[in-house]
């Protein structure tokens, strides 16, 4: 979590956040259960906001909240209990109501395990419609803007 905080408070390295595989996590084949891994990937996600100061109750305060639309996951290596992973998590902005968030789930020893691209959005609660600048929000609400791309 250490290396999270500094990713979080302006260091070169993109955010991360340590997760080690469970054995319930796994299926008959002992790998990774592959719906474990949009799991991981949620929770580095709100470790990243947590980390910029961005609290889920802070979203729901404001009638908004995370949604994604697309979720792309690229398997490379298998995954099996004991494993200790880490999960990177980048937002890429872009114009417009939907930005990207690219990461990756690498093995202790360096291997990429995993690669997810999500596209994503903040929803106005009420409306339910998609909000037409969620840089603008998530630059209001965060106390620190560069884990999330916004510097």
């Amino acid at each position: 979590m250490a290396e999270a905080a500094a990713a979080a408070e302006g260091g070169t390295a993109p955010f991360t956040v340590g997760v080690t595989v469970r054995g319930y996590e796994t299926d008959t084949q002992g790998h990774l259960n592959q719906a474990v891994y949009l799991q991981y990937a949620e929770h580095a996600r709100w470790s990243l906001l947590q980390a910029c100061g961005v609290r889920q109750s802070d979203l729901l305060a404001r009638g908004i909240g995370p949604v994604t639309i697309e979720t792309t996951i690229r398997y490379r290596r298998e995954l099996r209990a004991g494993d200790e992973v880490e999960v990177s998590c980048a937002f890429v902005w872009g114009e417009g109501r939907t930005f990207t968030v690219e990461q990756t789930v690498t093995k202790a020893d360096g291997t990429v395990a995993a690669e997810l691209t999500a596209v994503g959005g903040l929803l106005d609660l009420e409306k339910r419609k998609l909000l037409t600048d969620p840089r603008a929000a998530f630059r209001e609400l965060a106390a620190e803007t560069t884990a999330l791309g916004l510097s």
